[in-house]
């Protein structure tokens, strides 16, 4: 979620961190339904540093540049194809899903905050001595977590 700390307003959407180079590098390019805000932390307040272009992008987004506590230095509708330099030096580069920025009412100087998704782990495989321990039976195939039927006695 991201949170106008100076109008007290929250939009309830998913937030995604890019604290990698590939993460920043890769951002928003070739999404066809952005639904989530990226963060962007970068490695240092700067203006250049803090440009974004907008090539390969399928739709328009809204851009919030914050300094290094976390104030709007500039707010932008960025569109395709274009680059945004912000008005001043920035350390963090917020993108949103377009409105975002309408809706929290963000102007120069608000501070925002943001909590981030917990990224979702890949499932790695128990080994089978596991499995074995847990009671699982090995049915036709296919692996049941349930334990068998008992025989019925026939009179």
């Amino acid at each position: 979620m991201l949170i106008n700390k100076t109008k007290n307003k929250v939009w309830h959407g998913r937030v995604k961190l890019a604290d990698s180079f590939f993460k920043r590098f890769r951002g928003l390019m070739l999404k066809p339904k952005i639904n989530y805000a990226l963060v962007f932390i970068l490695p240092a307040e700067t203006r250049l540093n803090s440009s974004i272009h907008m090539f390969f992008m399928l739709q328009s987004i809204d851009v919030i540049f914050l300094d290094g506590d976390k104030r709007v230095v500039d707010v932008k509708r960025a569109k395709p194809w274009r680059i945004y330099v912000p008005k001043k030096a920035a350390k963090y580069v917020i993108e949103t899903p377009n409105g975002v920025a309408g809706y929290l009412s963000i102007e120069i100087g608000d501070k925002i905050d943001w909590t981030i998704e917990d990224e979702k782990k890949k499932a790695v495989p128990a080994p089978i001595e596991a499995i074995n321990k847990l009671g699982v039976k090995n049915m036709n195939s296919s692996i049941s977590l349930a334990e068998p039927k008992p025989k019925v006695k026939e009179r």
